[in-house]
């Protein structure tokens, strides 16, 4: 895990996401939403959904939308039956692709991942193709920009807290747990004064695919497209995008 940058291609999706118009507040909302559905919907206790919130705020996400991402997540939206489905597949140079939506029309949301694929060169699989490459980890990440924070003592904090690994790379601490310990070790980072810029309980691919440029550019656009669906909520893959 140490080897690859996840925080690296997470910082060039939402960017390239962030400089289109409507993409930020659906960043926002997706954010919440898993953060909700991981953690509960109590700010109090839940930290990644607190600082999910206080981001959202800060670029002006009306709080009714905010509630309703919430609300979502817990199922306690009225009028409302959501469902939770997972595509895999792979994407232009084999790359390993798997999409998880939230959904009220089912046949809807399949009609448009399949034409996503489809139309960028990829092509959907049965369950379970594609899911063995991945593991399912906790994962935060604490920026050290201005590098005012201590590796050693991050690593300890981590470590003591029930972390797994930790890796230093991008101007960032990336952190990896057990799914079962994401919580506390959130919940004791944040208590000891660090910030936590993103996290969530999430697949980690176990090796990375590297792309001739046309088969990368394709690739990203079959991310582009997916994400132009409201109903996905996330994409993993196993690409290791390019600088």
């Amino acid at each position: 895990m140490a080897g690859h940058s996840k925080w690296k291609n997470i910082q060039k999706r939402k960017n390239a996401q962030d400089a289109k118009k409507g993409k930020i507040f659906m960043r926002h909302a997706k954010d919440i939403y898993i953060a909700a559905k991981q953690g509960g919907a109590d700010l109090g206790t839940n930290a990644v959904l607190r600082a999910a919130v206080e981001k959202a705020k800060a670029d002006n996400m009306p709080n009714d939308n905010i509630d309703r991402n919430i609300k979502k997540a817990t199922g306690t939206l009225d009028g409302a039956t959501y469902e939770e489905i997972t595509y895999e597949g792979y994407g232009p140079g084999g790359v390993a692709v798997i999409v998880n939506v939230l959904t009220d029309n089912k046949n809807r949301t399949a009609a448009e991942v399949r034409h996503a694929f489809k139309k960028n060169g990829g092509n959907l699989g049965e369950n379970g193709s594609v899911s063995f490459m991945f593991d399912r980890k906790g994962y935060i990440v604490i920026t050290n920009e201005d590098a005012s924070i201590n590796e050693d003592a991050i690593t300890m904090d981590a470590l003591e807290a029930g972390a797994e690994d930790i890796a230093v790379q991008d101007g960032a601490y990336e952190i990896f747990t057990e799914p079962e310990n994401f919580q506390a070790v959130s919940e004791h980072l944040t208590e000891n004064g660090y910030e936590i810029s993103d996290g969530e309980v999430t697949l980690i691919a176990q090796n990375y695919n590297q792309l001739a440029p046309e088969d990368e550019q394709k690739m990203m656009n079959l991310i582009e497209t997916l994400e132009e669906s409201e109903d996905v909520q996330d994409i993993h893959h196993n690409l290791e995008e390019s600088n």
